[in-house]
């Protein structure tokens, strides 16, 4: 991220005096403003660049959720196949333990990424490395003193609130003493991971959850098959993973190649708190779920017994190699929303949503009507005989379950929307209701009548609560039923540009390269800006996209957008340009640049001889260039 306030020096008749352009070049752009007044161009440059980085980020985050997932689902396979079910009952009664330490994972993760997100927004470098800093070393802490209270409660045996059974207490404890050697690197393996996505480390990221899974299972295959180490065993594979995942990731870091520096003199007790305070909300349907599943957990061995607690830890099991997917769209959703909000974007924060809502919507259906066609292959991964009562309920699980998760995808998307915004009451009230009110307040009427079943039912209604208090929330907010996005979301009136305060223009070829400087000029000059300054707009504008597209939109064989932002402020033209081609700072160009030949990139110098500040990132793969006349 860089600027060059103030470097280059405005044209004479502006508020400064600088160097002049050449007359011809003056009445070539004032004509060109001229003859394209009127001309409306056509496309949807911003929402195919959001789309595109969208899906393009969305492997890499779902890779990063699947990890746990992946790590659960091995545990449970040589669970069931090398111990037994007494084993699969410990992992069933850890899953609270398990939903608050991912709680604690994403209250971390979402308050940073929401933060660093807005202060890249804002071009706020100094932030961005303290925020940083300040995560690492409270996710540290935290998972630090967590780790030793689990090993307290189960050297302690507090756990028999958890299992009253003698045999299967013994098998959780021996599991949480394996799974606390690895609760930090967990917590902080996420944090690294979620940082690496923001600086574009891919391949890093790749590489550290496949070294995570491989080892996980070759370290089962060790201390549980080979050393018949039960439920121990399966623990410390779990454990052993994440170190080789985090430490993988903490290694780009320690090269000091990174863009985020780690600077321990730079935490901060005030950031902990805006982390805290603003990534609980995203947390709180996690941390609520723990309190769910005791709940549950109490209700199946009441009314089913203990073959249904161990058909729901399979579909747990199995369902958490497909939760990441959801998940996943909600961290990108939050990434890209803490940017967009950041440089107050009111366009692109509807936009992104309606990616989540549309695309992600309908790529979760497809996931979920392939999870009920395999409901049968999937269970007899870990029960074979179709006569036991164990099997049915687990296979009958894996046909209802992936119903609820289209509908989660919207509630997830939307609570993320309202703690980007800091909307206190629907980031708090929804994620409530989907983390434990609706499912518990529906298995409490429906297990004693369906047993099983009722549970499964319950996961589904619960979603369709979730999306009547969506537009229940809006229509009461808007005093009518939501007709668009901007409405469901009840978008502050206050938040960013308003409507003719800016303007939109998306370009995908050079053809309608041409057309911009008018678009320019028109809206500045229906802005009541003078016409040196308006035309001195277009101009920059039409020679930074005309340069994209020539050269960028030619690199490679992909397809480019641009999209062009105008906003006047406070007497302020403030451009933006911003692209999915290759990374480009032309601040480091004109470093470079021959004061003596004046041929050579005469459009960008031309374009930092007119400007009066220029900013150049470079957000989660796109080029953003801000220009202020």
């Amino acid at each position: 991220m860089k600027t060059v306030p103030g470097k280059f020096p405005s044209t004479p008749g502006g508020r400064e005096s600088g160097r002049a352009l050449d007359e011809p070049r003056r009445l070539l752009v004032y004509w060109t403003g001229l003859e394209r007044q009127g001309m409306k161009m056509k496309g949807k440059g911003n929402d195919k660049l959001l789309s595109g980085l969208f899906f393009r980020l969305l492997p890499y985050q779902v890779l990063l959720l699947m990890i746990n997932a992946a790590n659960g689902i091995v545990d449970s396979l040589f669970a069931s196949n090398f111990v037994g079910k007494t084993a699969m009952s410990a992992i069933g009664f850890y899953s609270p333990l398990n939903h608050f330490l991912f709680a604690l994972s994403v209250m971390l993760v979402s308050g940073s990424q929401l933060l660093v997100g807005k202060a890249m927004g804002k071009n706020d470098i100094d932030s961005v490395h303290r925020l940083f800093s300040t995560d690492l070393l409270l996710s540290l802490g935290i998972s630090l003193a967590t780790s030793a209270l689990l090993v307290l409660g189960a050297v302690t045996d507090l756990t028999r609130v958890m299992a009253q059974d003698d045999t299967e207490r013994l098998a959780l404890n021996r599991y949480i003493l394996g799974q606390a050697v690895g609760i930090p690197a967990l917590v902080l393996g996420q944090q690294l991971f979620s940082f690496l996505s923001m600086e574009n480390q891919r391949r890093r990221t790749t590489a550290a959850s496949l070294a995570c899974v491989v080892s996980n299972a070759l370290m089962n295959a060790l201390l549980v098959g080979a050393l018949k180490l039960d439920t121990l065993g399966l623990g410390l594979g779990s454990s052993i993973g994440l170190w080789v995942f985090c430490g993988v990731m903490a290694h780009y870091y320690l090269t000091h190649r990174s863009g985020m520096k780690l600077a321990p003199k730079t935490f901060s007790w005030k950031d902990s708190l805006s982390i805290c305070r603003l990534g609980y909300s995203g947390a709180l349907s996690r941390f609520v779920e723990m309190f769910r599943c005791l709940i549950v957990n109490a209700l199946i061995m009441a009314y089913v017994g203990s073959a249904g607690l161990s058909a729901f830890a399979a579909v747990n099991s199995l369902m958490g190699v497909f939760w990441p997917i959801p998940f996943g769209m909600v961290s990108v959703t939050r990434m890209l929303l803490g940017i967009s909000i950041g440089e107050e974007d009111r366009r692109s924060v509807a936009d992104i949503m309606r990616i989540a809502f549309r695309k992600c919507l309908l790529l979760q259906c497809g996931i979920s009507a392939l999870m009920v066609l395999l409901a049968g292959p999937f269970t007899s991964m870990f029960y074979r005989d179709p006569a036991d009562p164990v099997f049915q309920m687990t296979l009958t699980g894996l046909r209802m379950m992936p119903l609820c998760m289209p509908l989660s995808v919207i509630s997830l998307c939307f609570a993320c929307y309202a703690q980007a915004m800091e909307n206190k009451f629907m980031s708090n009230v929804l994620p409530l209701t989907d983390g434990m009110i609706g499912v518990v307040l529906f298995s409490l009427m429906l297990i004693p009548q369906m047993r099983m079943n009722g549970l499964y039912l319950a996961n589904i209604l619960n979603g369709v609560l979730c999306l009547m208090l969506i537009l229940a929330y809006a229509a009461v907010r808007k005093k009518r039923f939501p007709k668009d996005m901007e409405d469901l979301l009840v978008l502050p009136d206050s938040f960013g540009a308003k409507e003719d305060a800016r303007i939109d223009i998306e370009i995908s070829d050079m053809s309608q390269v041409t057309e911009v400087s008018g678009r320019v000029i028109d809206f500045c000059l229906a802005r009541g800006v003078d016409l040196r300054r308006a035309r001195l707009a277009g101009l920059a504008m039409e020679e930074m996209a005309g340069n994209v597209v020539e050269h960028g939109f030619s690199a490679d064989s992909g397809s480019h957008y641009i999209n062009i932002r105008v906003v006047h402020k406070e007497d302020d033209i403030i451009l933006r340009l911003r692209d999915n081609c290759a990374a480009f700072d032309p601040l480091d160009r004109a470093k470079v640049l021959d004061p003596d030949d004046l041929v050579s990139n005469i459009g960008l110098r031309i374009v930092l001889s007119i400007t009066r500040d220029v900013r150049y990132q470079n957000l989660l793969g796109l080029n953003v260039l801000t220009l202020r006349i």
